[in-house]
């Protein structure tokens, strides 16, 4: 058990409300700690690890931790690290990369 609690970024629950409007189910596991990802979603078949940093900090303070950097390398699979609502959604694939705004939902 760690001696602190885990760290959720500020935009996390913002993040986590958008992914359930389009229809996702969401997992946390920020508390898990030793790198693990913040968040495991699901959505249309799909299971998706995403990193969520505050993209309202600066660049310095948005850098993995060297547990997440380690966690990440180990994983055989994808972890996206998102800073918005957008980068979450296109994530998922819930709209496309190319759409200005993020507006327009697969």
């Amino acid at each position: 058990m760690p001696k602190y609690a885990a760290r959720v970024d500020r935009n996390q629950k913002e993040i986590v409300k958008a992914l359930r409007k389009v229809g996702a189910s969401v997992e946390h596991l920020h508390a898990v700690g030793k790198g693990c990802p913040d968040l495991l979603v699901g959505f249309r078949g799909g299971n998706y690890l995403l990193e969520v940093k505050d993209g309202k900090k600066p660049p310095s303070a948005r850098k993995l931790t060297p547990d997440q950097e380690t966690w990440h390398c180990a994983w055989l699979g994808t972890v996206y690290v998102v800073k918005s609502v957008t980068e979450a959604l296109i994530a998922i694939g819930a709209i496309d990369e190319d759409t200005e705004g993020g507006s327009t939902f697969n």
